[in-house]
Parts: structure tokens; C-alpha cells; sequence
């Protein structure tokens, strides 16, 4: 089974898109034209297929990632753990949850904000219309450690999210044709921690950087997997700026609007 074919078959919507795709995504040709100039920060693995001329849709229609609660790795550092009044399964789709819905929604915000006719939708697109589709299927989804964070920092226990990506164009009243697949992450960056900031003296002081994280961590409840939440947005900006590279390579988007 090829690496579409089991992307394809993890989604939910997979009967109106996938089966169709991923046929046609097997037997596709490297297409030249699609090659794409100034890959976003995060995309790795390219890959271009056949696709019908001038691709230019009506709409572009996003669908939330695929992804299986059991594949979040939530943080499982001390006081943080023990705060958790949930069970891990029900912590697990709650994070989940919330990784797919705000990469989906940043990217649709953000090919809005170029300018594009970008739709957030769990139904399939209309017969009707040209359009193109952004799905895909979270491949890493790690919490960290916020402790690690917060007191060492520099990389240091970061959340890390990556997902596989597909786009695709469906002309009106014909089927989905893959344009391009890619691989897309995002983490939560390498910010100074306490002792970084703090210098030597932060290790005789490590009493008070304790009471300090403790008293941080009071809230917890009201944050939960807020790092995760931002880290999926970032990744969503990511997508959609790749995505916006179609436009930019068969001519119906100006290279200047992707931002």
C-alpha cells in the first residue's frame, strides 16, 4: 500500500475524496510545472503529481486532520501530571481535539488573509464547483514538558506537532486529482527558561524557581494544552502558505500575498 493510500484511508471523509485521489495519486507522473519556488518554514518532503492544467478554483476547502487520540503524547512531568483531574483517554481527545481544530482553522485564516476563498468544512465540497482541498493526517503530536520549559528552556521539553498533508483539485462535476503532498512541523520554539535568564545564581536559588513554577502551574486548569493549541496554529500557517504556492505557480496569485 503506498504512503497516500494509508493517509487517504485514515480519514473520516475519505469515501468522497480519498479512494479517488489516491488512485490517481499512484499512477501520477512527476508534473515539472508544479515545482514549487520558497517552501515555507516547517515543509519538508515534497511531492508534485499530475494534475489538470491551470489549476484555479472557485474555493479552497480545508478539512480538520485526521488523527487518533491515542497518538498524543501529553506531558508527563510531576505537579502537571498530577493536576490532570481527567483520565488519560479523556485528556487524550480533549488535546486532540483541540490540535485539530486550530490548525485546521489557521489555515483557513490565513489563506483568507491573502486574499482567498478559504472554507472550513467536515461535509464534501460542491459537485458543481472548481475547487481545491487541503486534508491530511497528524503524524507527531508530543505536549512535552511545560516544567522543562519554563526553568531550562532553549528547546528544552518543547511541544512538537508534524503532520502529512495532501492537496488536492477537483474540477466541477469530475473527480479529485492529487497536485501536491508534503510533510509539515512546527514546535514550540527555543525561548530562554528561568536558569538561562537567571544566570548561575538561578541553581542556588532553585527553592524560590520551584514556588515560582508551583504557583504557575495554579492555573493549569484553565490552560491545558495551550501550548499544543499554538503550536498546531503555527503549523496551520505553515500549510497555508504552501498551499498558496499553487496559486503563485499557475498564476492566478501574486507571489507578494503570501505572508
Amino acid at each position: 500500500m503506498t504512503r497516500l493510500n494509508i493517509v487517504f484511508n485514515s480519514f473520516g471523509f475519505a469515501g468522497f475524496v480519498g479512494k479517488k485521489a489516491a488512485r490517481f495519486a499512484t499512477v501520477a507522473l512527476t508534473f515539472g510545472g508544479l515545482l514549487l519556488g520558497g517552501c515555507a518554514s516547517g515543509i519538508t518532503n515534497q511531492a508534485q503529481f499530475s494534475a489538470a492544467p491551470q489549476v484555479h478554483p472557485d474555493n479552497i476547502y480545508v478539512y480538520a486532520f485526521g488523527l487518533d487520540p491515542a497518538q498524543v503524547k501529553l506531558d508527563s512531568g510531576g505537579v502537571v501530571k498530577k493536576l490532570m483531574s481527567q483520565p488519560g483517554d479523556a485528556e487524550q481527545i480533549e488535546a486532540a481535539t483541540g490540535v485539530r481544530e486550530s490548525a485546521a482553522n489557521a489555515i483557513v485564516q490565513k489563506l483568507q488573509s491573502m486574499g482567498l476563498r478559504a472554507i472550513r468544512s467536515d461535509v464534501p465540497p460542491p459537485a458543481d464547483q472548481n475547487v481545491l482541498i487541503v486534508q491530511g493526517s497528524f503524524a507527531k503530536v508530543d505536549e512535552g514538558n511545560r516544567r522543562r520549559r519554563v526553568v531550562i528552556g532553549l528547546g528544552a521539553g518543547k511541544s512538537e506537532i508534524g503532520a502529512t498533508v495532501q492537496v488536492l483539485y477537483k474540477p466541477a462535476g469530475g473527480a479529485p486529482l492529487v497536485v501536491q503532498g508534503f510533510d509539515a512541523s512546527a514546535d514550540s520554539g527555543k525561548m530562554p527558561g528561568i536558569a538561562e535568564t537567571a544566570g548561575v545564581g538561578a541553581a542556588a536559588g532553585h527553592v524560590a524557581t520551584s514556588a515560582a513554577v508551583g504557583t504557575s502551574l495554579k492555573g493549569y486548569s484553565e490552560v491545558k494544552h495551550a501550548t499544543l493549541a499554538a503550536v498546531a496554529k503555527k503549523l496551520g500557517d505553515s500549510v497555508a502558505k504552501q498551499v498558496a504556492q499553487v496559486g503563485v505557480t499557475q498564476g492566478w496569485m501574486a507571489a507578494d500575498r503570501i505572508k
